[in-house]
């Protein structure tokens, strides 16, 4: 591996924005999106949705139907795999991925399981309502789940019940959110976006198997091909895993990496990616829209290569964990926007951090054109 090479702070956001194919080479489909990244955010369906159609150079209406069929198909599925959070993730890594985090966070959750009456007893019962209600490859909505769940008399007690019941035994590989649901009575297309609850062995009969060792191997090399350039404190939030486990899994990966000196902080990444900005710089810096939670924000432990310490309150206001939709020009935050309005079609309503270049400005009803729906 040569030495490292010396970067401008600058230059990290326009090399990640490469590595997400949000600019440059777009993925194949959604199916090699989301494995290209390892996984995506996923607690806002829609907006996750809109972020694999953006990486896959996807535009206008009908975009989404593309990343939909990916779910459909079992090629793409949602779940808990890190950090106790919704993920897309490639359906054949969801299980080795799991097999990596879900001790610690399940670990990590014991208080709460107190807190809401839940022990062994009832996750054993809740696994067993929902084998009898699932397996055969049928499926239900988290509505009809938490119903089977009542009935069984595992909601009765403090409220949440149901969501941790479900969230603790996706984290046991038991069950996944699947193919998508159709949208309620009356809804337009897209509207109430959600999935259905499977059984995660009949969903996805042939996961990847990983020895742990190899596994934390993956976790690093694939991170880094999708997000790098990023340090080892970013994998570590990223990941949600031990601060011990991160430094192995990067050992296992470094021979592969490249090196970069971001002021003194050590940056990897695939060597592949500065190659791909050299052909895209002009692509890297133009304006875009990024949907919220969007991984060129959340995947990273340090934001301020895209997100400028002082704006992060305007695109969390009150620090809700709720994070705006992005305007981004040269891989930089300028400001958020959001869609109004259904009279003539919807509206782009943003609000800028700072006044916005006039090319900027003028660009704006192109890319509101052009967003994935």
């Amino acid at each position: 591996m040569a030495a490292s090479v010396r970067v401008r702070p600058s230059e990290v956001a326009l090399l990640r924005l490469v590595a997400q194919r949000l600019a440059g080479p777009p993925a194949a489909g959604p199916a090699d999106a989301v494995r290209h990244l390892l996984a995506l955010q996923g607690q806002d369906l829609r907006g996750a949705l809109v972020a694999v159609a953006l990486r896959c150079g996807l535009a206008g209406a009908g975009a989404l139907d593309a990343v939909r069929a990916a779910l459909a198909d079992a090629s793409v599925v949602r779940s808990w795999p890190m950090r106790g959070t919704l993920h897309l993730v490639a359906a054949e890594d969801l299980g080795w991925l799991l097999g990596l985090t879900a001790e610690r966070t399940l670990a990590g959750a014991a208080s709460r399981r107190a807190a809401l009456g839940l022990d062994e007893a009832a996750f054993a019962r809740g696994r067993e309502v929902l084998v009898g209600a699932l397996a055969g490859g049928r499926s239900l909505t988290r509505a009809e789940a938490l119903d089977a769940l009542r009935d069984a008399g595992l909601l009765d007690g403090p409220g949440q019940r149901g969501y941790h019941l479900l969230w603790h035994l996706a984290h046991t590989g038991l069950v996944c959110w699947g193919p998508p649901a159709a949208p309620p009575d009356g809804a337009a297309r897209g509207q109430g976006d959600e999935q259905r609850l499977v059984l995660l062995d009949e969903w996805v009969p042939q996961p990847r198997r990983l020895p742990r060792e190899e596994a934390l191997g993956e976790l690093a090399r694939r991170y880094l091909a999708g997000h790098g350039p990023a340090t080892v404190a970013d994998l570590v939030r990223w990941s949600g895993l031990r601060v011990g486990d991160v430094r192995t899994s990067l050992a296992l990966a470094r021979p592969s990496l490249e090196v970069l000196d971001v002021d003194g902080v050590e940056h990897l990444l695939d060597p592949a990616t500065p190659a791909l900005l050299d052909g895209a710089r002009t692509a890297a810096r133009r304006p875009r829209l990024l949907p919220g939670f969007d991984e060129m924000v959340l995947g990273y432990a340090d934001r301020t290569a895209t997100l400028a310490a002082e704006h992060e309150p305007l695109v969390v206001p009150g620090g809700n964990g709720i994070f705006a939709p992005t305007v981004v020009v040269g891989g930089r935050a300028v400001g958020t926007w959001r869609r109004t309005g259904r009279v003539r079609g919807p509206a782009l309503e943003v609000t800028p951090f700072t006044t916005l270049p006039a090319a900027v400005e003028r660009a704006l009803p192109r890319l509101s054109a052009a967003l994935p729906a």
